[in-house]
């Protein structure tokens, strides 16, 4: 599977680690990803995603259900909820 959130869409950047002499070499930076099972209650079904940190805050203060429908509005594609 891909470093890439379901939801936000955050994906791996790249960028340098810089030393005490600014020798710079290549590094990533990754996002916080996690698999997680959420509960639709609206529609009785399970979804697995693989969401960043900032989605599971989000999710958290909306609502699964509410925020899925967000990110379909936007164009995100969602596993079957409904």
């Amino acid at each position: 599977m891909s470093r890439i959130c379901q939801l936000t869409g955050k994906k791996p950047i790249t960028g340098y680690n810089v030393s005490k002499s600014h020798r710079k070499t290549k590094r990533w930076f990754v996002p916080n990803l996690h698999t997680k099972r959420f509960f639709v209650p609206e529609t009785g079904k399970w979804v697995k995603l693989k969401v960043s940190s900032a989605a599971l805050r989000n999710i958290d203060k909306k609502g699964i259900y509410l925020y899925l429908k967000e990110c379909e509005k936007k164009g995100v594609k969602v596993p079957a909820y409904k």
